[in-house]
C-alpha cells in the first residue's frame, strides 16, 4: 500500500494550511491577496499609464477588467449571495442582493461577458475600479469577522482567495508577455535546487488513489478520488534544464518535423516568433572569437541564461518534441502526483509542468456553484502539476490541476520526463 496523507514537507503545507484555514486566518491570507494584487497594479499603471491599455489578444485581459472582476467574483459569491454558507451545495442561480456597483453583473460576469467584448466595455476608470475593489474586500470581511462556521461555510471565502491568487499569477503572465518589468519581491525565490545531475527516482507498479483526499476545501476538478493502477516507472527528480533542453534546439530541432506533432509543427510554422530557431524569449549572442551565449528575455530584460535553471515558458508542444528527441516521455498527472506525494527526492514548485494527460473530468464529476471553473474546459487540454515561481504558496498543493491551451509559453512552464 502506497502513503497518501501529505507527508511533512515544507512547501506543501502552506498550500494545504490554506484549504483547511480558519476564518481569522483566511482573513490575513486575504489582505495578503490583495496586497499583492495592489502592488501589480502599481507596476502596471508605471509601464502602461492609468488607462492601462494592452492589445486584445487571446491571452490577455484588459487590466481593469481584471480587476473589477476579482470585486465582483468575491461579492457575487458572498456578500451578495444568500447562500454563500452552503458551499457547494449553493444554487449557483439563486437571486442576488443588489450590486455596489450598479453594471457590475454586465461587466465583469465571465461567464457572460465574452472574451474579445471586454475591450469595448464601458469600464468604470482606475479610480472608481479601486474603490469598488476596495469595496468588495470590506464586505467580505465584514461577513468574515462574524463566521464560526465549517467548511461549508467558509467554502466560498476560500474559493475567492484562490480565485484572487490565480489572477495575480496570470498578471505575472501578462508582465512576461508585454515586457514589463516585475520587482523580485512579486515573485518567490528560487527554491534550493538539488545539486549534480538529474537523477532518476524508480517507483514500483502499484495502485495510487488520483484525486484529493484531504481535509478542507478542494476544487471541482480534483474531488472523485479514484484508484488507479501505474506500472514501474522512472521519473526526474527534477524538471528539465536548460543545460538539457538547449542541445535539441543546437542541432535544428525547430527546424525538423520529425521531433514534432502535426499539431505542434502547425503550431511553429505558424505563429512561432522564433519558428526553426528556438523557444520564444531565447536568443543567442555572439562574442568575440565567434562564440556565443545564450540570453533569456524575462520581463522585458534580456539577460544571461542560467543554464541550470529549470528550461520555462516552453508551450506543451515544445515539451513534446524534446520528449520525442530525447526518446522519452512526459509523466502523467497520476505518475506525477503519485512522486510528488511519496518521493522526498521530487523537486518542484519553480515551473508549472506539462505532463501527459488530458484534462478530463474525474469519475462521478459534479461541478461546484462557479459552474464554468471546470467543465466547459474539459478534453482538449493538457493537464499541468505543480507550481511556478509566479504561483501563491497557498496554490502549490500536489493534487491542484492546473490546465492551459497546449501553445501557450507565455505561462511558467516546462516539464520533466518520465521512462518505463
Amino acid at each position: 500500500m502506497l502513503p497518501e496523507l501529505i507527508p511533512s514537507l515544507p512547501n506543501w503545507q502552506p498550500a494545504q494550511a490554506a484549504r483547511t484555514a480558519d476564518a481569522r486566518t483566511l482573513a490575513q491570507y486575504l489582505h495578503m491577496s490583495r496586497t499583492r494584487t495592489l502592488a501589480l497594479l502599481d507596476v502596471y499603471v508605471a509601464a502602461l499609464g492609468p488607462a492601462l491599455t494592452v492589445p486584445c489578444t487571446p491571452q490577455l485581459n484588459p487590466p481593469l477588467w481584471e480587476l473589477g472582476h476579482i470585486g465582483w467574483f468575491q461579492a457575487f459569491w458572498l456578500a451578495r449571495n444568500p447562500q454563500h454558507r452552503l458551499g457547494v451545495l449553493a444554487d449557483p442561480l439563486v437571486a442576488r442582493r443588489p450590486s455596489l456597483l450598479p453594471p457590475a453583473d454586465a461587466l465583469y460576469n465571465s461567464s457572460v461577458v465574452a472574451h474579445d467584448s471586454r475591450w469595448q466595455l464601458p469600464l468604470p476608470d482606475l479610480q472608481a475600479t479601486r474603490s469598488f475593489l476596495q469595496a468588495s474586500l470590506d464586505q467580505t470581511l465584514a461577513l468574515l469577522a462574524a463566521e464560526r462556521g465549517d467548511d461549508a461555510a467558509l467554502y466560498f471565502y476560500r474559493l475567492a482567495l484562490f480565485h484572487e491568487d490565480m489572477h495575480s499569477e496570470a498578471a505575472v503572465y501578462m508582465a512576461q508577455a508585454l515586457g514589463i518589468a516585475l520587482p523580485p519581491a512579486l515573485l518567490h525565490d528560487q527554491a534550493a535546487r538539488p545539486g549534480g545531475p538529474v537523477q532518476s527516482l524508480r517507483l514500483e507498479a502499484g495502485d495510487w488513489t488520483l484525486g484529493y483526499l484531504e481535509r478542507g476545501f478542494a476544487f471541482d476538478n480534483e474531488l472523485g478520488p479514484h484508484r488507479v493502477q501505474l506500472g514501474s516507472y522512472a521519473i526526474d527528480d527534477q524538471p528539465v534544464s536548460w543545460r538539457r533542453y538547449l542541445p535539441f534546439v543546437e542541432e535544428g530541432g525547430y527546424a525538423d518535423a520529425s521531433w514534432w506533432s502535426k499539431p505542434g509543427w502547425q503550431w511553429l510554422q505558424a505563429g512561432q516568433p522564433l519558428a526553426r530557431t528556438g523557444p520564444r524569449y531565447l536568443r543567442q549572442v555572439k562574442q568575440g572569437k565567434g562564440a556565443t551565449v545564450w540570453e533569456q528575455c524575462l520581463f522585458g530584460q534580456w539577460q544571461a541564461l542560467d543554464l541550470d535553471a529549470p528550461a520555462c515558458h516552453l508551450s506543451y508542444f515544445e515539451a513534446e518534441a524534446w520528449c520525442r528527441w530525447a526518446g522519452c516521455q512526459l509523466p502523467t498527472e497520476a505518475q506525477w502526483e503519485r512522486a510528488a506525494m511519496t518521493q522526498p527526492g521530487f523537486h518542484w514548485g519553480e515551473v508549472w509542468e506539462w505532463t501527459a494527460s488530458t484534462f478530463k473530468p474525474y469519475p462521478g464529476f459534479e461541478a461546484h456553484p462557479y459552474r464554468d471553473y471546470s467543465a466547459p474546459w474539459f478534453g482538449d487540454r493538457p493537464v499541468l502539476r505543480g507550481a511556478s515561481r509566479a504561483t501563491a504558496e497557498r496554490m502549490a498543493h500536489p493534487r491542484y490541476r492546473n490546465y492551459f491551451t497546449p501553445e501557450r509559453n507565455d505561462i511558467h512552464a516546462g516539464f520533466r520526463t518520465c521512462t518505463a
